[in-house]
Order: structure tokens, then C-alpha cells, then sequence
């Protein structure tokens, strides 16, 4: 689970490396082509044998797919690794916050709602338009796990997200022919647009899968919610973003949200 939170975070700080040359919008866009390969060799969709019932909710994934990706990479691309991260983990706490009836719950949805006051709490240098980045990126990841249910649902094993994969990357293949005709590419740009790729589709996607095979699903949601932590201290390291202790207030809020929502809940320990 860490490994995966990790190598996440790690992709996505390697990949704004590359903003320079290929912008968020060209490594967003050779990171849907590195996801579709990892997940079509994984889940060998069969498109043809897809009916319309199970098509619609493909496509309504890959339309979300891709905006999230884009969305939450220009929101790093201006307000930094740590707080899109954070800002982008509301979407998943929201889904289970709001199916809650537990008086705890709401406490906690307070909690996380001081945390983003906190965050997004006005300031000379501010980037509001950055911020909306990253809340639409919360809703986009919100509407993925419920599309994701769904296409479960409809669809055996993972060639409902494979096929939405696929449809995704073909949505970006002229938005990648165009920003390597008017901005040529350079090596270690692609090579950075490829790791972030790689590290943060093809590597969380498999470890994801081996680890959801040996514990709770509970006890992995709670996990996550160590990814906008994850996220701060790779956007520190790697790239030099520095957070003031508020920043740092905010994040610990939202995790601590997720995580006492999680570890309070009934049946924690069932497999």
C-alpha cells in the first residue's frame, strides 16, 4: 500500500518535470496512452461483444478518466503536488461521508470542510482558478468509483475499465499529435511523461490489485487516505514545494477526516 501511495505521488512529481515542454495537457495525454496499454493487456477487453447497456457507462468512465488526469495536473501545475492532491482526495471522502448516517461522520465532513476553509482561505498569492482545478478533479474521482461500480456491475473483470482506457487515449491521440507539432518534444520530456505513466497508472493499478487480495477493503481505504500526505512531502523533496504550517493544518485535517470516518466504522475487521 505504501509502495503504491508512493510510486503515485513519485509519477506525479516526475511527470510536471516535463510542464515546460509538453504542458499538463501533452503529459496528461501520454499518460493515458501508457494507462490504456497496462490495462488492456490486463483486462483484454471485448468491445464487440459489449452491448449499448454496458457501452454507455464505458464511455461516461473515459469522459471522466480524462478529465480528472487533466484537471488534477493543471491544478498541480499551479498550486503544487501537495494541495491538488489533497483538494482531489475530497471526492472519495465526500462518496463516503455522504453514504454515513452516523453522527461521527458529519463531524467529520466538518472537519474536512475546515480543513479545505483553511487551504483555499484568501490570500494575495491565492490561485483560485487552480483550487477550482482541483475540486473539479474531486469530482471527477467521485464520479469514477461510482461509474467504476457500475461497470463492475455490467461488465466481467477489468475490461470495463480497459475498454474505457482505450476510449480515453483515443480521445487524446490528435491532442497529442497537436502539442508535439507546435511544441516538439524533447527526450527526457517524454521519457518524464512516460514514468509518470508508468509509476502512476501501471504500478498502483497492479500493487492495488495484489494487496486488495490479502486485506480489508476498509483497512485499504484507510491507507489512502495517507496519500495527500504522500503527496506534500514528494512535492517538498522532489520538486521544492514548500507548505507553511496552515497547508500543513489543512492536509491533517482531511486525512485525519478520512481516517477516523474509516477506523470507527463497524466490521472493520471482516475480509
Amino acid at each position: 500500500m505504501f509502495g503504491s501511495g508512493l510510486s503515485n505521488q513519485t509519477g506525479a512529481a516526475i511527470g510536471s518535470l516535463a510542464f515546460p515542454v509538453l504542458g499538463p495537457l501533452g503529459v496528461v495525454a501520454v499518460r493515458q496512452y501508457v494507462a490504456a496499454l497496462v490495462l488492456v493487456a490486463v483486462g483484454r477487453p471485448r468491445p464487440r461483444d459489449f452491448t449499448w447497456r454496458q457501452w454507455w457507462p464505458v464511455l461516461l468512465l473515459a469522459v471522466v478518466f480524462a478529465t480528472m488526469n487533466l484537471t488534477l495536473y493543471t491544478a498541480i501545475d499551479r498550486v503544487g503536488l501537495g494541495l491538488a492532491v489533497t483538494l482531489e482526495f475530497l471526492g472519495p471522502l465526500a462518496i463516503a461521508l455522504t453514504a454515513s448516517r452516523r453522527r461521527l461522520d458529519a463531524g467529520c465532513a466538518l472537519l474536512a470542510a475546515a480543513g479545505v476553509v483553511v487551504l483555499m482561505r484568501p490570500q494575495p498569492s491565492t490561485d483560485y482558478a487552480g483550487m477550482a482545478l482541483g475540486l473539479v478533479a474531486a469530482a471527477c474521482w467521485a464520479s469514477y468509483i461510482l461509474l467504476n461500480r457500475v461497470v463492475g456491475r455490467r461488465i466481467p473483470g477489468a475490461q470495463g475499465p480497459a475498454a474505457a482506457a482505450c476510449v480515453s487515449a483515443l480521445m487524446f491521440l490528435p491532442v497529442g499529435i497537436a502539442v508535439a507539432v507546435r511544441h516538439p518534444p524533447t527526450a527526457g520530456a517524454v521519457l518524464c511523461a512516460v514514468a509518470a505513466g508508468v509509476l502512476s497508472s501501471a504500478v498502483p493499478y497492479l500493487a492495488d490489485l495484489l494487496t486488495l487480495r490479502r486485506i480489508p477493503a476498509q483497512t485499504f481505504g484507510l491507507f489512502m487516505s495517507v496519500n495527500p500526505v504522500l503527496a506534500a512531502v514528494v512535492g517538498w523533496v522532489v520538486l521544492g514545494q514548500g507548505l507553511g504550517a496552515p497547508e500543513w493544518a489543512g492536509i491533517g485535517a482531511v486525512v485525519a477526516a478520512n481516517a477516523v470516518s474509516l477506523a470507527t466504522r463497524p466490521g472493520r475487521g471482516a475480509r
